[in-house]
């Protein structure tokens, strides 16, 4: 996503940009302090940007051009009361980097409010000998008083130590996980990576949190996933909250693996969760400001518990979009939405179309493929295609620069939305010069391809709308070479019992035809477990909001007590720790319900 020239940089050359940088946040904090907005306009230059997660404003907020961000802090400063702003002594230094294509001097520092302490980052560009700021932006971190129990501040296991006829430990995580006297503060929906990093991260600053999964096992949202799924990431920006994955796995960690560890993770961190537990559904008692949520368990049992949260942790893919195409009622062979695939071997040497040319589409083309089944794949729209490796990689070139997880984290969330489109643009452009050859053969059989709306690639596409592009891990290839096919579905007249009839009157036979048409939007999940007033009361989930931030993710929404988490598990592992400080705050009567 960033780009950055790696200079190195003497000694005296640091402590010119440390003298630089301090000198800018001292004369920041002085402007602060005053609430001069003219003076900390003059500290900015006049197309920046500042990001603010919580520390300001409680919110998610984008704020653009020197006098808008001035006129913004100098409003806030009145409750926010930010002070101590300095260089981080324990993150990355100051140090010269290109960014955007802008050469800038990168600054992360630290500073306090009246509830909590944050981290922020400030790009600055020299104009003589002077430096503004053209990036800037302000993170909370940590709550006065509700710090995290973490590294010094972990729990000392006196309790437990030598408790001779007492309750021990293993007793002590039945009785918290059975909630047979309580219930939770927090309902979370989901133990995917968006779920255990919300529940790792509450559990950190005191918050009583169950999670419920409706699969037997937790992991089995990626393992029952088709049979050769690995992750699309490098391991290096995949890590959860606390617990980085070992150094022995592998770069692309394979889906059995990754469910494991979301096993051991739950475990490790005392994640309560009740698996084979289904969410029924859920409705808002104004009066009592908590949910009345009705859970299904596995034993048939039902259980009523009323949280003052509930956090709905399915992730962008929830509900299967089920494609309603012509004739697919007549055909009489197999049919699977791709959530429902496994693996080919059933279909060896046999024929089978696939319905969708995003990732999991050209995965399991793949996977049949190397089932020996003859595999078609049916085109519906155009696709942005990237390679995996080297061109996928660049969106992640920041955590290979050298910083460690938490100060690339830092700077990751630092952009606006429209330095985020312009981010991706670039890298979208060189991806496309990396993957020229690919992209050459693709166009010459036909195949639909694009570099996404405004030219931002397969990012934007994901935060968007959760699809319309594929990593490609081989399928492109052996459709240039023509051992997978690809049909166009406008070609398609409909489908009839032997597979596709053809608007020139050929058919294409099919035995199995798989619907890799992606799934539906969030608002649907919403409508099906608490209802349509609910639903409409919230409206857009993931996709862009009207700030360009996404919609309703990770921050309180229009429905008091509503909250939602997605993402990778770079995202996850990022705003988990945002969407608890909230709630946090929320419990202790920091902040309101509602915005």
């Amino acid at each position: 996503m960033n780009v950055i020239d790696k200079p190195t940089q003497s000694g005296a050359a640091s402590a010119s940009l440390e003298s630089l940088a301090t000198g800018w946040l001292d004369a920041f904090e002085t402007a602060l302090d005053k609430r001069d907005a003219a003076a900390i306009a003059a500290l900015f230059q006049a197309d920046s940007h500042w990001r603010d997660i919580l520390a300001f404003t409680w919110h998610l907020t984008p704020t653009f051009g020197a006098k808008n961000i001035a006129a913004g802090l100098a409003a806030h400063q009145v409750a926010t009361k930010a002070r101590g702003f300095h260089i981080s002594a324990d993150r990355t230094p100051p140090r010269r980097v290109k960014r955007l294509g802008q050469d800038v001097i990168e600054v992360l520092f630290a500073f306090e409010t009246e509830l909590g302490r944050g981290n922020g980052i400030v790009r600055l560009i020299p104009q003589g000998d002077a430096v503004k700021a053209w990036i800037f932006s302000t993170t909370l971190e940590e709550l006065k008083g509700h710090e995290e129990k973490i590294n010094k501040r972990r729990p000392t296991g006196a309790a437990f130590s030598r408790n001779f006829g007492g309750e021990n430990w293993a007793d002590m995580r039945q009785r918290l996980e059975s909630y047979a006297d309580r219930d939770p503060a927090v309902l979370v929906i989901g133990a995917g990576q968006s779920g255990l990093a919300i529940a790792a991260r509450l559990n950190q600053v005191g918050v009583d949190t169950l999670v419920v999964e409706k699969w037997a096992r937790i992991g089995d949202n990626w393992r029952m996933r088709y049979h050769s799924l690995a992750l699309h990431n490098s391991i290096e920006v995949d890590h959860l909250p606390y617990m980085p994955f070992p150094p022995t796995y592998p770069k692309y960690v394979p889906k059995d693996q990754l469910g494991d560890w979301f096993e051991i993770y739950a475990r490790a961190m005392e994640i309560n969760c009740w698996t084979s537990t289904e969410f029924t559904s859920g409705s808002w008692d104004a009066d009592a400001k908590c949910w009345v949520a009705k859970l299904k368990r596995g034993d048939g049992t039902e259980r009523v518990m009323r949280p003052r949260h509930i956090v709905f942790a399915n992730g962008v893919s929830s509900v299967p979009y089920v494609a309603k195409l012509p004739g697919m009622e007549s055909f009489k062979g197999d049919v699977l939405h791709s959530e429902g695939f496994n693996n080919g071997e059933p279909w060896k040497g046999r024929r089978a179309l696939v319905i969708g040319t995003g990732t999991s589409g050209n995965d399991i083309a793949l996977d049949l493929h190397s089932w020996d089944v003859k595999t078609t794949i049916v085109q519906r729209g155009s696709t942005t295609v990237v390679s995996i490796d080297p061109s996928a990689k660049l969106n992640y070139a920041l955590y290979e620069e050298g910083p460690p997880l938490d100060d690339c984290d830092i700077i990751a969330t630092s952009s606006t939305p429209p330095l985020l489109i312009k981010a991706y643009q670039l890298s979208m452009a060189r991806m496309a010069e990396l993957d020229k050859d690919m992209i050459e053969g693709l166009k010459g059989i036909g195949f639909k391809y694009d570099i996404g709306e405004d030219n931002t690639g397969h990012q934007m596409k994901y935060r968007r709308r959760g699809g319309g592009y594929n990593l490609d891990a081989g399928s492109s290839a052996l459709m240039i070479k023509g051992e997978i096919g690809l049909l166009q579905y406008d070609q398609i007249e409909r489908f009839c019992e032997s597979g596709a009839l053809m608007k020139d009157g050929t058919k294409v036979a099919a035995d199995l035809i798989v619907l890799a048409t992606g799934y539906e939007p969030q608002a649907e999940l919403v409508t099906r477990a608490l209802g349509p007033d609910v639903a409409a009361k919230v409206g857009q989930v993931w996709g862009t909001g009207p700030d360009g931030e996404l919609a309703n993710m990770f921050k309180r929404t229009p429905q008091e007590g509503l909250w939602f988490i997605a993402g990778g598990l770079p995202q996850c592992r990022i705003y988990s720790k945002y969407l608890a400080l909230q709630i946090k705050a929320i419990e202790e009567g920091m902040i309101g319900l509602k915005r």
